[in-house]
């Protein structure tokens, strides 16, 4: 054999025992590790109720088998989850950041208190896209659009803060629609808006998901006392097909873009799944391909059925073209949504 011939085997050889060895090491380096979802919102929303789902399933699709857990980081609405994410977690695969991509969008309108950059964020995914829904009291006399336009008293909505679909829906939806609403912001939890309005210190809510309208709202909405007035979503969803779609009720064409923009293309983000900048490649593609896998698993659709949690996946891939494109909106529209979301 030739020297340059032996010399290529050798050089080849070498290759593939590094990749076998970085392979294996990788996947090692998940056995007996703990990895925590940090939920931006308090327990007991449909953020952790989601969040705690995909921990009971994740663990067996990663390498190594290791045990995933829930810590509730509430505050501002999910950006102190999503700062920390970005400034204090360890770039190291082991902890998944679950906020609303709502913040990232705040990024793009020079919201405050923003300390990350939404584009160095590795995504993992997002386990549905959300159908949005207003849900009021029927104390307050409005079951349904017709009655809640020529109202002459404003309907009082919790939201949570800017940058989520609690707070910016009604937003844009008043704008919109020239909706008569109050909006009352601070709630740390979609739980905590509905406490809220059981105690009548507010009338409802626009911007929660059907989803969790199934889980935190059920009782209500099956006693009678709450009502699914109006969905968010370019075509009516299956469950509730009579349910009127918000876009149909916009004044102007520039009522549906901010809708269209504003709420049908950030439902797609709304349930962020990211890990923080700087985490190794080979680490994000072994959580991308677990948490799409978890979502596909069998058990896991059971679990969710019985948890009345819709599964509607969008992979990180595609999160982060989505995120990408908020770079990249016009300077008009950019400029009305910092209008509307002040």
């Amino acid at each position: 054999m030739c020297k340059g011939m032996r010399y290529l085997i050798l050089t080849l050889v070498g290759i593939a025992l590094t990749v076998g060895v970085g392979q294996a090491s990788t996947h090692e380096f998940f056995r007996a590790k703990v990895i925590r979802i940090v939920v931006g919102f308090g327990t007991g929303g449909g953020f952790d109720i989601y969040a705690r789902l995909v921990a009971r399933h994740m663990g067996k699709h990663l390498p190594g088998n290791p045990t995933v857990i829930v810590d509730n980081m509430p505050g501002a609405a999910g950006l102190v989850a999503a700062n920390h994410l970005y400034k204090v977690a360890k770039s190291d695969g082991l902890t998944i950041g679950n906020f609303t991509g709502g913040l990232m969008m705040g990024q793009v309108l020079g919201r405050p208190g923003i300390e990350f950059d939404a584009q160095k964020f590795e995504y993992v995914g997002v386990p549905l896209t959300d159908a949005q829904v207003c849900i009021l009291a029927n104390r307050s006399g409005i079951t349904g659009m017709e009655k809640w336009m020529a109202s002459r008293a404003p309907m009082r909505l919790g939201g949570l803060g800017p940058g989520t679909a609690p707070s910016d829906v009604p937003k844009i939806l008043k704008i919109a629609l020239d909706l008569p609403m109050r909006l009352v912001e601070g709630y740390k939890s979609v739980a905590d808006v509905r406490l809220a309005i059981d105690s009548g210190e507010i009338d409802g809510i626009c911007g929660t998901s059907l989803q969790a309208a199934q889980t935190v709202w059920i009782k209500g909405i099956e006693s009678g006392e709450l009502a699914i007035v109006l969905q968010m979503v370019p075509q009516a969803h299956p469950e509730i097909p009579k349910v009127p779609l918000a876009i149909d009720f916009a004044k102007t064409d520039e009522g549906r873009q901010l809708i269209q923009v504003g709420i049908h293309d950030m439902a797609r983000t709304n349930r962020l799944y990211v890990l923080p900048p700087g985490t190794p490649k080979d680490r994000v593609g072994i959580m991308r391909r677990a948490f799409m896998d978890t979502l596909k698993d069998p058990e896991f659709r059971a679990d969710a059925k019985k948890s009345k949690q819709d599964v509607d996946p969008v992979a990180g891939e595609e999160v982060e073209r989505t995120v990408a494109r908020f770079f990249n909106l016009s300077p008009a529209l950019v400029a009305k949504l910092k209008e509307v979301l002040k």
